[in-house]
């Protein structure tokens, strides 16, 4: 963290210098708001607005069911899921967009234990991101071959044994901001017969990942976080090219048959990564996503992880004397390498403090039961973004601003 600015001038240097400070432009963010909460929601791209209208009113609106072939609204989820292909370190040919995380997720979890004939073992870790227990929990019910155990992190490399399936984690904890050692786990599962699903949720946009690389197996990753593709946007998947002709869909929708058209009763999976299509493609959706996904696409992934580093590590300096004086707690870790770009903190009051920052302009989240979680997002938070929020909870918990009984009553989404 001694990289970190230390002044005021040095933030000002260290925006000036920024080499991804153009790309703030990009957004829109309101005036009088400090946005800490792309990890949950990614910000609005100026482009996506008169992309989306675009094929609101002259795709759908003229084109009409012609643009299926004349604007390629057929080819969208294998053309987006090349381009984040690229920020993955996936050939083109393994990544396609479709459905939900938590659809892509049942896909993959069961597809991989039915493969895994012999094994009957989900292996995860307690407090994972609870749609990825969820998901299992109902494949454990789908096939009552398999199921379910969770091991502390720490000890899941020894847990992988000859019954395991499938090891299934986040990249980037939700909560805790942790990051795990990706290519050092695969390669733990591989030696003992398993296959590894990665949620790359919260690390996708934000720190570099080399699937292929780490020689991973199967991943899922949301549209809506660092890539930018607006509320519940379609999400992607991932099979590396050696697994996709021995794996099946458990979904075996018409999108994913080898011939569509075709209308036969029969289903036929498509080859390669096309078979885990399922439904038909929500192009607006899509349009959005992709607008998104062009923005950061061009953009160097050394620069991206750089920019998350020094954020985060001014973050953590700065924060660290409220941390002694009001009672904060750390949970996540200090080593860049060890987390990804977003820093959590743990305080009996933090439901209050959450509302208390949003109600002064600083948006972060709160994560039940006691963290609120402050994310970074390289293509458009500023250091003097960071320099402030800390400022603005400085003052948030000198005067017990949180205390006041309207931040005490629980939203629907917190």
């Amino acid at each position: 963290m001694s990289g970190a600015p230390k002044t005021p001038d040095a933030i000002r240097a260290a925006d000036a210098l920024d080499p991804l400070r153009h790309l703030r432009d990009q957004f829109v963010l309101p005036d009088g708001m400090i946005y800490l909460d792309g990890n949950s929601l990614g910000a609005l791209p100026r482009a996506t607005a008169a992309r989306v209208a675009a094929a609101i009113t002259d795709e759908w609106g003229r084109g009409l069911i012609t643009s299926w072939n004349a604007h390629d609204w057929i080819g969208a989820p294998q053309r987006i899921g090349a381009k984040i292909a690229g920020l993955i370190g996936a050939g083109p040919r393994e990544v396609v967009v479709a459905d939900s995380t938590s659809v892509n997720l049942f896909k993959l979890l069961a597809a991989a234990c039915r493969h895994q004939r012999g094994r009957n073992k989900i292996l995860s870790e307690p407090g994972n991101f609870p749609t990825d227990l969820y998901v299992a929990q109902g494949v454990e019910r789908l096939l009552p071959e398999c199921r379910l155990e969770t091991v502390p992190v720490e000890r899941l490399a020894a847990a992988i044994d000859e019954d395991t399936a499938v090891v299934l984690l986040t990249h980037v904890h939700y909560k805790t901001g942790r990051r795990l050692d990706m290519a050092a786990i695969t390669a733990a599962a591989h030696a003992r017969g398993a296959l590894v699903l990665w949620d790359l949720s919260h690390s996708v946009g934000a720190i570099e990942i080399d699937l292929n690389g780490c020689d991973a197996d199967l991943a899922v990753g949301c549209g809506y976080k660092y890539l930018n593709g607006g509320p519940g946007a379609p999400a992607f998947l991932f099979v590396a090219e050696r697994l996709q002709g021995v794996l099946r869909s458990p979904l075996s929708g018409w999108m994913g048959h080898a011939r569509p058209f075709d209308f036969v009763d029969g289903y036929e999976a498509a080859p390669g990564i096309d078979r885990f299509l399922c439904g038909t493609p929500p192009i607006l959706a899509m349009a959005a996503l992709e607008s998104g996904v062009d923005l950061i696409a061009g953009v160097d992934r050394a620069a991206i992880t750089a920019k998350a580093a020094a954020l985060s590590d001014l973050f953590l300096r700065e924060v660290e004397p409220l941390c002694a004086t009001h009672g904060f707690t750390l949970v996540t870790p200090r080593r860049f390498a060890e987390r990804g770009s977003h820093v959590s903190l743990a305080h009996d009051h933090a439901y209050g403090i959450c509302q208390a920052l949003i109600a002064r302009g600083v948006i972060g989240d709160f994560r039940a039961p006691d963290m609120v979680r402050f994310g970074f997002t390289p293509l458009y938070t500023s250091f003097a973004d960071v320099w402030g929020a800390v400022a603005i909870l400085g003052a948030v918990m000198a005067s017990r601003a949180w205390d006041d009984p309207r931040y005490q009553v629980r939203e629907r989404v917190t």
